[in-house]
């Protein structure tokens, strides 16, 4: 029995939640293969995901940017690059895998099992990427495009205001003096492997946002968000 990957051995459920077969299952396996595995394996060392996360990242930043270049026609070049690099940042792409429960596929050696690795955002961050590389070695850019979009560029509003819309939103009811603020899970939907979230917040017994995500995180700051856009029209 192997304890220290509790889920590896079902690939086929990780697959399923990513919405890609892998023709080549060898390729899906480095991908979860951290160094500290591999360097335990005595006899047939297998290869860790570190030169498929190194293309991964490669296939990240070029579907990231067409991405952009797409969607904002008028963004300038610097806004752009930022905006790209705020996107595939690791807290993002960690908060990407944390939806997917990546961590749990990843094969890890004992020491680095026992620190808390499976958890921590620098190694399942790099898992993603190498996801990636992974789903583009086996089907091409294709294949690569339709996991980023669905996984990674889907909820691109959220990520870019991930940061400060609950505590923008917090700092201004303070400020004015408004009341207490709330935020209500009002249910969840979707199959048990891509959930989704919907979160209304209220200010005292108002509502005055909902949103939706795929954890409750997200959800809040879609919600947050909505609050002060409401607020700012309401301001002007």
């Amino acid at each position: 029995m192997q304890i220290n990957n509790p889920r590896n051995d079902n690939l086929s459920d990780l697959e399923s939640r990513i919405e890609y077969t892998f023709k080549d299952k060898l390729l899906l396996k480095q991908a979860l293969t951290h160094t500290s595995h591999a360097n335990e394996q005595m006899i047939n060392r297998p290869p860790s995901y570190e030169r498929i996360e190194f293309l991964g990242d490669a296939v990240l930043d070029l579907i990231t940017g067409e991405y952009l270049m797409d969607t904002y026609p008028q963004m300038a070049e610097g806004e752009l690059t930022k905006t790209r690099a705020q996107t595939v940042c690791e807290p993002a792409l960690a908060h990407c895998a944390k939806d997917l429960e990546l961590g749990q596929y990843i094969l890890l050696g004992k020491g680095e099992e026992h620190s808390g690795g499976r958890s921590r955002d620098s190694i399942i961050a790099d898992v993603m990427e190498a996801l990636i590389g992974a789903i583009y070695r086996d089907g091409g850019l294709d294949a690569a495009k339709k996991f980023v979009f669905k996984f990674i560029l889907s909820d691109l509003a959220d990520k870019n205001l991930f940061h400060d819309s609950k505590s923008t939103i917090q700092e201004y009811i303070m400020k004015n003096g408004l009341g207490k603020l709330r935020y209500e899970l009002s249910s969840v939907s979707g199959p048990e492997h891509n959930k989704a979230f919907h979160i209304n917040l209220f200010l005292e017994d108002q509502k005055i946002g909902s949103g939706s995500g795929k954890s409750k995180k997200a959800a809040e700051q879609q919600a947050a968000s909505q609050a002060m856009k409401k607020i700012n029209t309401e301001r002007q």
